[in-house]
């Protein structure tokens, strides 16, 4: 390993886990780590993160990972993160006033509601692409000054700093030099107009929140200042910011309009390249900042998920019906395609396309000789389900991808995806590297810091692992379909 070469370093703190990558300059991995850290689950529907538990695994594992790489020199970081997770913390101290309120959490669905009643939605959706939803930030951090004791008097005073959880990572990395954000990011608060590229003041009239609180939002690939040296032994430049979702898009080298690629971690997010088209959905999906280089805005237009992996960990930590994610393909291999008996994972709510906060997830269908495998295998089904109700919506809006690229860390079953290339009718590419997140954070720090020239180049790099073409007849699959609309429709608090 020649010191000479330049390297890259990418931190993606997720929803369950943190883990630090070391590329080299063909964008192989040399070194890793990973940490998952507590969920905090307070109340029903309630989810929240220790923001030290995220800040201290973050150090580890980039310790553990430069440790593992030796003696190199690291060109640039980027830095990628579960998005819309919400953070509020005092700017003389750096220590937060409440705990990191997650993406999934559902305590402000009376207050979306109660928007929605007043006519605030059609507002919202023309200038950020978004809908009113718990899943956005803009309601969370509302919660927290109004819920917070001493929190919106110290913010009306400008003590205070909000953060998504990259702009979190940015604050304490540069000890406190540093509070931005990049577009992608700030495209999922509710706070931000997607047209002008500028927080906007409506917004932020809306949902009560001082204009001192936010940070400056820059291009995904650009100064973010470096690391401080004491924690890492070096200054490292810090290069490249993007939501996770994002940065699977650009880890999958989905720079072309059309391309499409769907990630499955702890939920499910199909993104399709829109270009520079802020194309408005007519079925209930989400326009959104694809990336935005050289000061030029890429759309994209996307389907959310909320449970896909986290309803394997259920069956694992809940359940204990399995003792690990790995064991489901066999069951599913053994059991084969389950018709009668569907689970739906709704245990935040259903995202895309149905919107509905106040579902809640049930197992249908279930007789005397339902067992293990039977459940098992509908679960794996359900997150293909999701993935279908996604690109029939997106085929409405008149986006036909001819192929899905998908990553994460359920893609490794054969199963899984051999019944999702069924259920969509359409062939699924597993590329070499699936864990494209990560892999487009380094990108970012790559075209910043110079290892990379441009994005062609950064397309060359991707290499396809495995094809699964779908061989299901179009009345078996409608017949299973119909099956998973019912279920769903059984379980909506909103019934249509």
């Amino acid at each position: 390993m020649s010191e000479n070469r330049p390297y890259l370093l990418a931190i993606d703190q997720g929803t369950s886990s943190s883990r630090a990558v070391v590329f080299d300059s063909d964008a192989r991995p040399i070194a890793n780590a990973q940490q998952e850290f507590p969920q905090v689950y307070p109340r029903p529907g309630w989810v929240e993160h220790d923001p030290e538990a995220i800040w201290n695994s973050v150090v580890e594992v980039t310790r553990r990972a430069l440790s593992a790489a030796g003696k190199i020199s690291i060109a640039g970081l980027g830095i990628t993160n579960q998005r819309e997770t919400t953070l509020v913390w005092d700017r003389k101290t750096g220590v937060c006033v409440h705990h990191a309120i997650v993406w999934q959490d559902r305590r402000t669905a009376d207050y979306c509601q109660d928007l929605k009643d007043a006519g605030k939605e059609s507002l919202v959706a023309l200038k950020t692409g978004l809908r009113l939803d718990p899943y956005f930030s803009a309601t969370k951090l509302r919660w927290i000054l109004e819920n917070v004791e001493g929190a919106r008097e110290q913010a009306d005073s400008g003590r205070l700093a909000f953060g998504t959880v990259d702009c979190f990572l940015l604050w304490r990395l540069t000890g406190g030099r540093v509070h931005a954000t990049d577009a992608t990011n700030a495209s999922r608060t509710l706070l931000f107009n997607i047209h002008t590229q500028d927080w906007d003041d409506e917004l932020l009239e809306l949902f009560g929140i001082p204009r001192s609180l936010l940070p400056s939002v820059r291009d995904c690939a650009a100064d973010y200042g470096t690391t401080d040296s004491a924690l890492f032994g070096v200054e490292i430049p810090i290069c490249g910011v993007a939501g996770d979702q994002q940065a699977a898009l650009i880890g999958q080298a989905g720079f072309q309009a059309g391309m499409t690629k769907s990630t499955y971690g702890t939920g499910c997010f199909v993104i399709a390249n829109t270009g520079e088209t802020a194309l408005v959905s007519r079925n209930d999906l989400l326009t959104t900042v694809a990336y935005r280089l050289d000061g030029k805005v890429t759309y994209g237009i996307e389907g959310s998920i909320f449970v896909a992996g986290s309803a394997i960990q259920w069956l694992r930590d809940q359940l204990n019906i399995i003792t690990s994610a790995g064991e489901t393909g066999a069951v599913a291999e053994a059991t084969g395609v389950v018709d009668h008996v569907h689970v739906v994972p709704a245990f935040a709510g259903l995202g895309a396309p149905y919107w509905d906060p106040g579902a809640r997830g049930a197992i249908l269908g279930l007789s005397r000789d339902t067992g293990i495998p039977e459940i098992v295998t509908a679960t794996l089904q359900a997150v293909a389900y999701q993935t279908k109700d996604l690109v029939d919506a997106m085929a409405e809006d008149g986006i036909l991808p001819t192929v899905i690229r998908v990553d994460g860390g359920m893609v490794s079953n054969d199963w899984f995806l051999g019944f999702l290339a069924n259920i969509l009718a359409l062939p699924v590419e597993r590329p070499r590297n699936i864990e494209s997140t990560v892999l487009g954070a380094a990108y970012l720090a790559g075209l910043q810091s110079g290892v990379y020239s441009s994005t062609d180049e950064i397309g060359s790099f991707w290499e396809i692992d495995a094809t699964f073409d779908p061989a299901m007849s179009a009345e078996r699959r409608a017949d299973l379909y119909a099956g998973w609309q019912d279920a769903v429709g059984r379980v909506r608090s909103v019934k249509t």
